[in-house]
């Protein structure tokens, strides 16, 4: 089995485009959640806050790759551009069928299924649907798109497993280099908003709704007065390369990644068990040969949900106790949804090459069933090494990933 190591990364995040805006923001404690009006407008739905991705220019993608693209495919896009443009990977090597695609989303665009099916139903005629509306609305469509405006022959896989897809999708292209199938993959998740989304959890009863008129203290992972998720967009990509391929080229490698574990929970479709999440960690740690003791920092999922943060402050407290610092990027950010595990990801570990560990924003007393843990509630100004990041999704899908930093 190969070494695996991060020689590039990339992100479009309600912070902009960008691997830089997101570190930053994150260093100063902003928060990119905000009121959506268009919320207001659907009867019955009660949360009216999301984290959307700025106004972006778009027009760096070719227009004949981006006809039959969507926000979520723009996303994965120019965050691929990105982290390819940081690792220095020459063309040649992009096209050369050595690299592969591992990008998944929740859905494809819900956006266009909307409008296609509201102009269908007006007359119930196709005459004025365009040949680009299936590409925008498969299930694989940022794959799919990210490949083909850059070329890749090699592997294209799109895994879809809610909020854990991001890190999934990561931990799969892992797999695929270390067993010699690729020697490089651009991987991670992309999504767009839709008010669906959030309507979504809030049928579940799951959406932040205490603070409408207070945007930026909600979400609050880990906290007494949490009170749901708030949903975002974006996406997160990284390049991995088989190691040895890296350093012959003259490439810098950021980090390495040791290893990687995705496990179900079939107690329960809705809401994760402790045990379950523990021993997803535990896979994890034995995959990368990595004792408890030896990390440094554990990335959490927590996206404010009472019984969520609750059942992963328990497994974190089980695994590691109150050693570590644990922290989720979500009350600066959102939960950007299948985008969410690659887009915490990267901001961790730029965020300690910079020098630094951003803090649950939000958090301001723990809740009783979060003990056990040290929770992180301000920025500390060190860069830990060995990295523990964790994507809990609906459905009982868990995955995790431990990643290790370059020495400076």
């Amino acid at each position: 089995m190969r070494r695996v190591v991060v020689t590039g990364m990339g992100a479009v995040t309600p912070f902009g485009v960008g691997v830089a805006p997101l570190a930053e923001a994150l260093a100063r404690g902003a928060s990119a959640v905000q009121e959506v009006p268009e919320l207001a407008q659907i009867g019955g739905l009660r949360s009216r806050v999301a984290a959307l991705v700025p106004p972006l220019e778009a027009r760096q993608i070719p227009r004949k790759f981006r006809r039959s693209m969507t926000p979520m495919s723009v996303y994965a896009t120019l965050a691929a551009y990105e982290a390819v443009a940081q690792a220095a990977l020459p063309e040649a090597l992009v096209t050369d069928g050595r690299l592969g695609v591992s990008v998944g989303a929740t859905l494809g665009s819900t956006h266009t299924t909307q409008g296609f099916f509201e102009d269908y139903f007006t007359d119930r005629s196709l005459e004025r649907m365009k040949a680009t509306l299936f590409f925008q609305i498969m299930g694989h469509s940022s794959a799919a798109n990210v490949a083909q405006a850059l070329g890749v022959s090699g592997r294209v896989v799109s895994p879809s497993a809610a909020c854990t897809t991001g890190c999934q999708a990561v931990g799969l292209a892992f797999e695929a280099i270390a067993a010699g199938r690729q020697d490089r993959m651009l991987c991670g998740g992309a999504d767009e908003f839709h008010p669906l989304v959030t309507a979504t959890f809030d049928v579940m009863n799951a959406a932040s709704l205490a603070y409408n008129d207070r945007p930026a203290e909600t979400p609050r992972p880990f906290d007494r007065e949490r009170d749901g998720v708030v949903c975002g967009e974006g996406a997160g990509i990284v390049l991995l390369e088989a190691r040895e391929e890296a350093l012959a080229r003259g490439a810098r490698v950021l980090a390495e990644v040791l290893g990687f574990a995705t496990t179900c929970d079939p107690a329960n479709i809705a809401h994760p068990a402790p045990e379950a999440l523990e021993a997803c960690m535990r896979q994890a740690l034995a995959d990368a040969k990595v004792q408890p003791e030896e990390v440094d920092h554990v990335s959490a999922h927590a996206t404010g949900t009472p019984q969520g943060d609750a059942a992963e402050a328990q497994a974190i407290a089980r695994v590691f106790g109150p050693r570590i610092p644990v922290s989720s990027l979500k009350g600066h950010l959102g939960h950007t949804m299948a985008a969410s595990g690659a887009v915490e990801l990267v901001g961790v570990l730029e965020a300690a090459r910079r020098g630094f560990v951003a803090p649950t924003r939000n958090l301001v007393t723990p809740g009783e069933d979060c003990g056990g843990v040290r929770h992180l509630q301000a920025v500390e100004a060190w860069g830990p090494r060995t990295i523990l990041k964790n994507s809990f999704a609906m459905g009982g899908v868990n995955s995790c990933i431990v990643v290790r930093r370059e020495r400076s």
